[in-house]
Parts: structure tokens; C-alpha cells; sequence
């Protein structure tokens, strides 16, 4: 019996720790790279509360002793549950302001191509098959660009702007309407403003945290574009989810995620492979399609890019 009580309560203390761990990150911030990679997985702390209360009210239900630790814990992680399904809810919930009547929509695509090693024909076939306007890439090499332009990029998506690089390097944006205007950012890596039509874009690509202080200096040069520039859009990977304190102030900036915005839930996009692939499926939520005022979310899915560690982000958005 004794036995049992142990294990119980190794069970608990292997999932109820980390989701504390979560939960004190999400609501303290510390500084510094473990803590924005922690972060970064804060939803996945509502399974693990979910679990660990499930286990604790059975256990309470089998003993019959109400007023104990058992009792305590399972309070605790009620709790916490709350707070991270309170964190979670406007992934699901929430008003989703509809288009203008008869308001022409765009897709926009937006792919992590990691250093160039993805295969750049599947993503022009994916753009072709969702009929994208836009499309915003990361880590895109002269090599794969070459790829991407035999497979029909340029009729296609005939306007562009940016230039291809090495590693972490190379943004580009292309799209059916004229660019115009194209301004980089100060950002670690490539990011762009740019019009399209009448609309103002901003493609991104942060540091990765464990270049925290670069990480940091990025977010506050994206937080500056937004404010200055006022887009429409602002599209790329972020290396950062919903949850960090900067995506957090885009939003109450008035730049809501695509995919919050239309209530499509997570849609987690990395890593699907690498070193930090341990489960199968990502994890993390930092690919991001956001949108100001003006346009309405209609509908966000991700789909795979073989050869990244991203999954590639699909939104349709419309002018409200």
C-alpha cells in the first residue's frame, strides 16, 4: 500500500512540477533564455494540471479523506487549471469582427525555410494550391530561391521584395499585387516593410531566445515598426508565441493573431524535427500571422514544410 502512495505521488510531482514551472514563468517572466523557452509552452500546462487533478480528485474519491494534502494539491492544481484555461481561452473564444461586404479576401503564407534546406517547390505548390497573395519566407538561400523559380514562383507570385541569404538570413516577401516601398528593419535577422496595394506589411524574423539579448532588442525594433508604420499586417516567425510578454503587447497594440482572432485554437508550428523534436509533433506556437484594424481573420491552418523545423502558417484575412 505504502508502495502505491509513493508512486502516486512521484506521478504527481513528474507532471504537477514542470506545469508549475510553466505557470511561474508565464507569470513572472524572469530574464534569460530558459525562461522564454519554458514560456513558450505555456499551453501545455493545461494538460498536465488536467491530468494531475483528474488523478488527485480519483484518489480523494478512493480514500474517502477530504481534509488532507491530497485535498490541498488538488485545489492548487484547480487553480492553476483556471488560470492557464483563462490564459488559453481566446485561442477559442471570443468576438471575431466580420469583412466588409463583398470584401475581396487574400491568403497569406508565411514558411521558416531552416537555412535554406527545405524543399521550396513543395512550399510554391502548397502557395498555388491554397491560391496565396502573399507569402513570406525566412531563411531563404539563392540555392533554394533558384528552386523555388523553376517551380513557378515568379508567375505565380510575380512581385517581390528582399534578398536571399546565408543561415538564419534571407527574408522575402512575394506576392500577385505590386510591392512597393520596401524598408528593412534592425532586426538580427532580415525583416521587411513593404506596401502591397494598400496595404501595409511588416515580414519578420526574430533571434531565437537562447540570443536573448538580441531577442529582446528585436521585439522592442518590431514593437517600434508597428507603432511607427501602423500596418495591416504583420507576418513571419517570431520565435516567440502568444504568451510572451512581447507578442502579448502586439496584441494590446491592437495586432491579434489570425488564428486567435477566428478561434481556431492552437496550432502549434514548431519543431517538427531536430534536436528538439522529443514528442513528434510541435509543441510551440511561433509562426505568426497578425492583423491590425482594418482586416478581419477569417480562417488560419498550418501545414507541413518537409526538410523545416516549421510548419508553414496559411490565414485568409479580409478587409473589415
Amino acid at each position: 500500500m505504502r508502495a502505491r502512495v509513493v508512486v502516486f505521488w512521484a506521478v504527481v510531482g513528474v507532471l504537477g512540477l514542470p506545469a508549475l514551472l510553466l505557470t511561474f514563468t508565464r507569470l513572472i517572466e524572469p530574464y534569460g533564455e530558459l525562461w522564454i523557452q519554458v514560456e513558450a509552452f505555456t499551453p501545455l500546462g493545461l494538460l498536465l494540471y488536467a491530468v494531475v487533478l483528474a488523478a488527485l480528485v480519483a484518489r480523494l474519491l478512493a480514500v474517502r479523506r477530504w481534509w488532507s494534502v491530497t485535498t490541498v494539491t488538488a485545489v492548487v492544481a484547480l487553480g492553476c487549471l483556471g488560470l492557464h484555461g483563462w490564459w488559453y481561452a481566446p485561442q477559442v473564444t471570443g468576438a471575431n469582427p466580420p469583412p466588409a461586404r463583398d470584401a475581396t479576401p487574400l491568403v497569406v503564407m508565411t514558411a521558416n525555410l531552416q537555412f535554406g534546406g527545405a524543399d521550396g517547390v513543395e512550399v510554391v505548390r502548397r502557395a498555388s494550391e491554397a491560391e496565396v497573395g502573399l507569402l513570406v519566407v525566412q531563411e531563404i538561400t539563392t540555392a533554394v530561391l533558384a528552386d523555388m523559380d523553376r517551380a513557378g514562383l515568379a508567375d505565380l507570385l510575380p512581385h517581390r521584395i528582399g534578398v536571399p541569404g546565408g543561415g538564419a538570413r534571407g527574408t522575402m516577401a512575394f506576392a500577385r499585387g505590386e510591392l512597393s516601398g520596401s524598408m528593412p528593419l534592425s532586426t538580427t535577422n532580415d525583416s521587411w516593410s513593404f506596401r502591397l496595394d494598400d496595404l501595409t506589411v511588416i515580414a519578420v524574423h526574430a533571434a531565437w531566445p537562447p540570443d536573448t539579448t538580441r531577442w529582446y532588442a528585436d521585439h522592442h525594433a518590431i514593437a517600434r515598426a508597428t507603432d511607427r508604420l501602423e500596418p495591416d499586417l504583420v507576418v513571419g516567425d517570431f520565435n516567440a508565441t502568444d504568451d510572451h510578454a512581447p507578442m502579448r503587447a502586439l496584441a494590446d497594440a491592437g495586432y491579434r493573431d489570425a488564428g486567435e482572432l477566428a478561434n481556431e485554437g492552437w496550432q502549434a508550428t514548431w519543431p517538427t524535427s531536430g534536436l528538439f523534436d522529443v514528442v513528434g509533433v510541435p509543441l510551440a506556437q511561433i509562426d505568426h500571422v497578425l492583423v491590425g484594424g482594418s482586416l478581419a481573420a477569417l480562417s488560419t491552418r498550418t501545414v507541413g514544410v518537409p526538410g523545416s523545423d516549421h510548419r508553414a502558417v496559411l490565414a485568409t484575412v479580409a478587409p473589415r
